[in-house]
């Protein structure tokens, strides 16, 4: 029983990564209607930049604000206007198609520029183990946790609960309707990259000591995350949080009690299952929107 619980505590940590990275994906949806694909290297940039600041000598918190700074010119701003304001116009598929695109240039001009190794990340948390009911906890996975949740049902407060994250969301329901009740199309578009912008840099922040800030830790990061957002409901941002402790917790019961081999198919497997039997996603409701 101990080892079940265990195998239950360290996946929902591991579920948590990928809640935090799925949380950009339904907010991108949620409030401008688009998909990243490559979401992933946003999470991983800030990893570098975050190293970068503190080579330069900066400690962990300033190096955090100003990447946060940085991030939002370039991955909030910056990708909005030439990215997806071009393409918008055009539908989602050429969105899909340059996102997967801008994931294969970043990943290959960090490893071209900057290195192809794997490098050691300082945890906020620090490394402190102890035991609850003979369970191996790390203060590291519990402060993951806790950061995961508070960030999920804040940035879900904000986009139901205040005037601004509900124009977002009418921007994203009908751009034409939103523009015709006097709400300023371009501001909330910029509002959600701009959220999300921020919210890869947390999820670096809280990732990359696990995982390592490497080149290539988008991938995995993407796919999963991207399977945990169409579990929960890629409308819902508690479903994002669902989906990743599925996701999580599925991966480490099936590599200990089946095969480490099957480790990564799982995720598929339970994405398959729930788009067959619950399209809309475990915590997601139907919608129509005007393309």
């Amino acid at each position: 029983m101990i080892d079940f619980l265990q195998l239950v505590f360290s996946g929902m940590a591991t579920g948590c990564i990928y809640a935090l990275v799925a949380l950009g994906f339904t907010l991108l949806w949620q409030a401008a209607g688009t998909i990243n694909f490559a979401q992933g290297e946003f999470v991983m940039l800030p990893g570098f930049g975050m190293l970068a600041f503190m080579a330069w000598g900066a400690p962990l918190p300033i190096a955090f604000l100003l990447t946060v700074i940085v991030a939002t010119v370039v991955l909030g701003w910056a990708f909005k206007r030439t990215v997806v304001d071009p393409l918008f116009k055009h539908g989602m598929m050429q969105i899909v198609v340059a996102t997967i695109g801008l994931s294969i240039v970043m990943k290959n001009s960090m490893r071209a520029g900057y290195s192809a190794e794997a490098h050691p990340f300082p945890s906020i948390f620090g490394d402190t183990l102890f035991q609850i009911a003979g369970v191996t906890v790390s203060l590291g996975d519990v402060g993951t946790l806790m950061a995961a949740l508070i960030i999920v049902f804040a940035t879900q407060a904000f986009l139901s609960g205040t005037i601004t994250g509900r124009a977002m969301q009418a921007v994203a329901q009908n751009t034409e309707s939103a523009a015709v009740l006097g709400i300023n199309v371009p501001r909330m578009i910029f509002y959600t990259f701009a959220i999300n912008a921020a919210l890869a840099c947390a999820a670096a922040i809280l990732v990359t000591p696990t995982y390592l800030a490497k080149f290539d830790m988008g991938d995995f990061l993407g796919t999963k995350a991207f399977f945990a957002a169409i579990i929960g409901g890629f409308n819902n941002s508690r479903g994002a949080l669902l989906g990743g402790l599925i996701v999580g917790v599925s991966e480490n019961l099936a590599a200990a009690y089946i095969s480490p081999a099957y480790k990564d198919a799982v995720a598929l497997v339970v994405f398959m299952a729930v788009i067959l039997f619950r399209p809309q996603g475990l915590l997601g409701r139907k919608e129509e929107r005007k393309v």
